[in-house]
């Protein structure tokens, strides 16, 4: 697991038009294993087994391997990375392999954006999607550096994500393009 801590400073290099972030759990591959261990272990039993000892028992056996190795694999691979994409209109992270969940926030929902140095699964109660009442929704693949964005309705999602610093002051340059743009729109219509 990498940290990098950096400061939410203005930076002298010009703000990409588009910026992506990623973070990365590579201990979440250990219990993608577990999962495939359990499907492994089911499709073992429903081939492997004598059906005649109790096929009620052997059945549940059977699904219960299935179903936990199908959420264990799901549950690790969704969440095994977490991609950020900052364009001109939105916010969009998408999880895991399949970009599912995935979360679109239009820039206009946006109010401020934070740069938060220490995110961890513990405050969030684990890695996934999470929600807490006292704190909003996150996104949290691994403990390090994360993105805070206030939105309009009073609420924070928060996502761990590398160089979080830059994608605060490339959201921030947008919001400000924003309210100029806004501005200067407004003054043309009184005119």
């Amino acid at each position: 697991m990498r940290h990098h801590f950096r400061h939410e400073g203005r930076g002298t290099e010009p703000l990409p038009e588009v910026w992506t972030g990623r973070a990365t759990n590579r201990m979440q591959w250990l219990l993608a294993v577990a999962g495939v261990g359990c499907l492994a272990l089911g499709i073992k039993l429903a081939v492997g087994a004598t059906w005649t000892t109790g096929v009620a028992a052997l059945a549940m056996a059977v699904v219960g391997c299935l179903a936990a190795g199908i959420m264990i694999l799901y549950g690790t691979l969704a969440f095994v990375h977490v991609a950020v994409k900052i364009d001109r209109y939105a916010v969009d992270v998408r999880c895991g392999h399949i970009g599912v969940p995935r979360r679109h926030i239009p820039l206009s929902h946006v109010v401020s954006a934070e740069f938060v140095p220490k995110v961890t699964p513990r405050q969030w109660g684990g890695w996934g999607c999470r929600w807490r009442p006292e704190q909003g929704t996150a996104v949290v693949v691994r403990r390090g550096e994360g993105l805070v964005v206030t939105l309009g309705d009073g609420g924070t999602f928060t996502v761990t994500v590398d160089d979080a610093g830059t994608a605060v002051r490339v959201i921030r340059a947008r919001l400000g393009q924003m309210d100029r743009d806004a501005t200067q729109a407004g003054g043309a219509t009184q005119a």
